[in-house]
C-alpha cells in the first residue's frame, strides 16, 4: 500500500517548478510566524501569573498603610481587638492559626504517611487505585460541606463522649479542661486534619513511588523484613519529600476559612484549653470584613490578609523545594 503524500506536495503538484519553490517558502514563513506568535502567547501566560501575583502584594501593601503607621510592629503582639476604640491586635489570630494547624498536623501526619506506605508498598494491585481514588476524593469536597459535616456530626461527637473522656483523662496538662460545648479549638483542629490528608497523602505517596526499586531489594537481600525495609530503605530516602508534603499541607491548613470559622468558636483570646473556642487569621477576614466601616479597622484586617498571604507562599515555596531534593522532576514509577 503506498505511503500517503505530505498535504505539502499534493498542493504544489500541479504548480511550475518555480512555483513550488515559492510555494515551500511561504510555507515556511507561515509556520516561522506560527512559532512566534505561540511563543508570545505563552510568555504572556506566564507574565500574566506573575503580575496578578505582584498586584495582589501591591495592593494588600497599599491597603495596609494606615494599620502599618498606626500600630507598627506592635500590631501582630497586641493582644485587644476592639474595632469601637481602634485598638487592633492581632495575636490572639495568629495564636488560633498556630495551634489550630499544628493540631491537624499532628493528627493528619500519622494517618496520610500511613495510608501512602500502605498504598505502594502492602496494598494488591488491584486496590491501590481505588483506594487512591477515594483518598484523593477528600479534597474534592467543598470546605463548606466539612463544615456543615463537622456541626451536625462532630461537634455532638465531641460534647458528648469524646471532650469528657479527654477531661477525665488528660485533665491534669491543662490542655483538656473547661465545658464540653464542642465548638472549640480541637474541633477545627480536627476537620483541618480531615481536609489535608489527601494532600499530604499524595504526595508523600508519589515520594514514595520514586524511590529506586534497588533500594528495596538491597535491605531485603541483607536479611531485613518488611517493615525494616519500607523504614531503612523507602522512608529514610524519601524523608526530605514527606516533610515537604507535611508542609504543603501545612499551608493549606493555615489558610482553609469556611470549615474553620464553623466550628472554632471566633473568640479572639488567648487560651490554653483546646476545649476553648477561637480565632484564626482566614476567619477574622471571612466574618468581620464586611463589617469594617472606619479605615483603621479596614485596615487592620487588610495587614492580616497580607501577613497570611506571604506566609502561606513562604510555606509552599520551602515544601516545593523539599519535595524536588528527593523527586529531582523524575517521574513517578510503578511498583513491581
Amino acid at each position: 500500500m503506498p505511503a500517503p503524500q505530505p498535504v505539502e506536495d499534493t498542493k504544489v503538484r500541479g504548480l511550475p517548478p518555480s512555483g513550488k519553490r515559492a510555494a515551500r517558502v511561504l510555507s515556511a514563513a507561515n509556520g516561522e510566524f506560527g512559532d512566534r506568535v505561540f511563543k508570545a502567547a505563552m510568555v504572556m501566560c506566564g507574565v500574566a501569573v506573575l503580575a496578578m501575583l505582584a498586584l495582589i502584594v501591591y495592593e494588600l501593601v497599599l491597603r495596609s498603610g494606615p494599620s502599618w503607621h498606626a500600630f507598627g510592629f506592635k500590631f501582630f503582639a497586641g493582644h485587644d481587638w476592639d474595632p469601637v476604640s481602634e485598638q487592633f491586635g492581632a495575636l490572639p489570630f495568629i495564636y488560633g492559626t498556630l495551634v489550630s494547624s499544628l493540631l491537624a498536623l499532628i493528627i493528619a501526619v500519622p494517618l496520610s504517611v500511613g495510608v501512602a506506605v500502605f498504598t505502594t508498598e502492602m496494598c494488591p494491585k488491584m486496590f491501590r487505585g481505588p483506594l487512591s481514588f477515594f483518598v484523593e476524593l477528600l479534597a474534592a469536597i467543598p470546605s463548606v460541606v466539612y463544615g456543615l459535616w463537622a456541626i451536625f456530626v462532630l461537634v455532638p461527637l465531641l460534647s458528648n463522649y469524646v471532650e469528657p473522656f479527654l477531661a477525665r483523662t488528660l485533665g491534669w496538662t491543662g490542655l483538656f479542661v473547661g465545658p464540653p460545648y464542642g465548638i472549640s479549638m480541637l474541633a477545627a483542629g480536627i476537620i483541618l486534619a480531615i481536609m489535608i490528608i489527601p494532600i499530604i497523602s499524595s504526595i508523600t505517596r508519589e515520594v514514595l513511588m520514586v524511590v529506586p526499586q534497588h533500594q528495596r531489594e538491597a535491605a531485603l537481600a541483607l536479611g531485613a523484613t518488611r517493615w525494616e525495609m519500607i523504614r531503612v530503605g523507602v522512608l529514610r530516602n524519601a524523608r526530605a519529600g514527606i516533610m515537604g508534603g507535611i508542609i504543603l499541607g501545612l499551608g493549606r491548613a493555615l489558610g482553609e476559612t469556611m470549615a474553620v470559622t464553623m466550628v472554632i468558636g471566633n473568640r479572639p483570646e488567648i487560651a490554653k484549653s483546646l476545649f476553648a473556642p477561637g480565632y484564626t487569621m482566614a476567619s477574622v477576614l471571612a466574618n468581620e470584613f464586611s463589617e469594617a466601616t472606619g479605615d483603621v479597622y479596614l485596615s487592620a484586617l487588610i495587614e492580616i490578609g497580607l501577613a497570611l498571604f506571604l506566609v502561606t507562599i513562604v510555606v509552599n515555596a520551602l515544601a516545593r523545594l523539599l519535595v524536588w531534593t528527593v523527586t529531582r522532576g523524575q517521574p513517578s514509577r510503578a511498583n513491581a
